[in-house]
């Protein structure tokens, strides 16, 4: 992701050597994102009569997130590996500490997830997806350490009045009456009755390794926290089942990735009422830390910011054209009842 903070060979060297990783052979800077410092870190290590074994891992300097948020993250990434979800396992040192310094910044180093991400998925990728989606978040009940969703609606509260001077009138208008929606949806008892606990809460596209249809892995977790589980469900088929030109729904891959979710976990009462709200919701918290990225951003190499009209455009759409169940039921194999 974006290089915020620049790490030498003797820095990576260092942190290489204290987890046990062997020798640094290459370190490169990793573009896509806008929060942290991820480089690819390679590394060689004598592994016996076979001879040298060459590895790669992900190091990550965390350049928002304090010391004492990290360690929610790095945890709950151990516990739902240990329980069998296919997550990056942060390396530790001697000690146990999975949490690092190099570079003068928090850092973790993670296993490189094999496979690649699938930018155009089929339906059989949203399948897979939520069949995985739905066994992370009933590993993570299990989870006992606890911490909010920081880009949850008291940070979209908070942010949308910074962002506010840099949108149209028509802009702005529709950001301020879906805030309110949301801190009304928020006050209510549905709300209070949806099932939480931790969740991804950024799972797009380039967050899932694939090798053919077969998911490898999910990886940063660095939005993680504990909400409804249905703000994440919706979060992904905001992305994994849309049109990304228009915004507008691929129904098949929306109940390839619904029904196989339900197969494992079926939605209840409340989720199913509240399913449109929080679709507009994850659109609502994308389309306003895009804007915040986009308008108030931080100098960076590589720093390619998102573009925030594309949210805009879901949430419109969110907006038109709520997503009905029985009609993903049309589509094939019917969606599971609450």
């Amino acid at each position: 992701m974006a290089v915020f903070t620049e790490v030498s060979l003797e820095q990576a060297q260092h942190i290489a050597t204290a987890l046990n990783l062997g020798s640094v052979t290459d370190l490169q800077g990793i573009t896509g994102g806008i929060e942290n410092t991820n480089y690819f870190l390679t590394c060689t290590s004598q592994t016996g009569p076979s001879g040298p074994h060459e590895q790669t891992y992900v190091l990550t300097l965390f350049e928002r997130l304090s010391s004492t948020e990290l360690p929610f993250y790095l945890k709950l990434m151990q516990h739902l590996a240990t329980n069998g979800i296919a997550v990056p396992c942060p390396k530790a040192n001697d000690k146990g500490d999975m949490l690092h310094t190099v570079a003068g910044k928090p850092a973790a180093v993670v296993n490189k997830l094999a496979g690649r991400s699938q930018l155009e998925p089929k339906s059989a990728h949203c399948a897979a997806l939520g069949e995985t989606l739905a066994h992370m978040h009933l590993a993570a009940q299990s989870f006992e350490t606890t911490q909010p969703n920081l880009r949850g609606l008291t940070w979209w509260n908070d942010t949308a009045p910074v962002v506010l001077p840099h949108l149209q009138q028509a802009q702005t208008q529709l950001l301020l009456q879906e805030l309110a929606l949301q801190n009304h949806t928020g006050a209510s008892s549905a709300y209070a009755a949806l099932p939480r606990g931790p969740v991804h809460a950024d799972l797009f596209r380039d967050n899932v390794m694939f090798e053919g249809d077969r998911l490898t892995g999910i990886f940063d977790f660095y939005f993680a926290g504990v909400d409804a589980w249905l703000f994440d469900l919706c979060v992904c088929l905001n992305d994994w089942a849309i049109h990304l030109d228009t915004g507008e729904w691929d129904l098949p891959r929306a109940q390839a990735l619904v029904t196989a979710y339900e197969r494992v976990r079926p939605l209840t009462a409340a989720e199913r009422e509240l399913l449109n709200p929080m679709l507009r919701a994850a659109g609502l918290r994308f389309w306003i830390s895009r804007l915040w990225d986009f308008y108030l951003p931080r100098e960076a190499n590589m720093l390619n910011p998102h573009d925030p009209t594309h949210f805009e455009k879901i949430l419109r759409a969110r907006v038109a054209k709520p997503l009905l169940l029985s009609t993903l039921a049309q589509q094939g194999t019917e969606v599971m009842p609450a």
